[in-house]
């Protein structure tokens, strides 16, 4: 039975089933719609607009995507870094150019010591430069050092609610939860996302949701439905985000129509 003052408001099963009607309220009565509405009315909902980041390491991919005004940020690993053939640092600081929002710039090494070196040197590359680390013990000491520095982190590889918990403790300003390799492995990558929200929203934690690893549109979708208070996902689905077959097949026919009036707006 839950304890307190919500037990009140909860129905014992057992005495239900005993034919045994619910305990007597307590308290003030529940909210009824009239109140509902003039809360709604009367208190303003606080903007909380999701970011769009770019996962590439490809500065002409991201010189692309600029232009749409959508482009809140980017992150790479050091997969990309390898696949772009650069220097890191030239790299890092060449998109730290393009884009004013946070550029997660990650250490390589596993241990405590050289992991505070890499990410001192990669947060002096430019005052955008979110230092990446791994969810491990060395990463998660890293993250606070980092945060009493007072330079932003990203904690990435995170699979569970309660490596999302260490995350927040550590004072991570982001957190990336990989959707799309937990559900390789059967799991519930949106889930998860939802599970962390409602962890972080309970205990007033401010680390940042960075929904990673996503695969297509409907998981960009469905990680801003969940809360996250940021996505990251390559070009080609960031350019996909904009398309329906019948957004296509409407102006289509408004062309077609359009047309057949011989009008010219201009």
């Amino acid at each position: 039975m839950v304890e307190g003052a919500r037990a009140d408001w909860v129905w014992s099963v057992e005495r239900l089933r005993a034919g045994r009607p619910p305990p007597p309220l307590r308290g003030p009565p529940p909210p009824t719609g009239e109140d509902l509405a003039r809360v709604s009315i009367s208190t303003p909902l606080k903007a909380k607009l999701m970011k769009l980041f770019l996962d590439t390491a490809d500065v002409a991919v991201i010189k692309d995507m600029v232009p749409t005004g959508m482009v809140d940020g980017v992150t790479t690993n050091p997969s990309l870094i390898a696949k772009s053939g650069r220097n890191i640092a030239e790299v890092i600081a060449e998109i730290c150019a393009l884009v004013e929002g946070p550029i997660s710039a990650e250490a390589v090494s596993l241990d405590f010591e050289t992991m505070v070196k890499e990410g001192d040197k990669l947060a002096a590359i430019a005052p955008n430069v979110v230092v990446k680390l791994p969810l491990t013990w060395d990463g998660l000491r890293a993250c606070r050092v980092f945060t009493d520095k007072g330079i932003k982190t990203n904690v990435t590889l995170c699979f569970s609610a309660a490596q999302a918990l260490l995350a927040a403790k550590a004072g991570a300003t982001f957190v990336s939860p990989f959707v799309g390799r937990l559900e390789d492995n059967g799991a519930d990558g949106i889930a998860l996302l939802e599970e962390i929200r409602v962890l972080y929203d309970v205990h007033g934690f401010e680390t940042q949701i960075l929904a990673a690893s996503l695969r297509n549109v409907a998981h960009v979708a469905a990680a801003a439905v969940a809360g996250s208070d940021a996505a990251t996902f390559g070009a080609d689905t960031f350019k996909a985000l904009v398309k329906h077959p019948l957004t296509d097949r409407g102006l289509d026919a408004f062309v077609a129509d359009w047309a057949k009036t011989g009008q010219s707006i201009l």
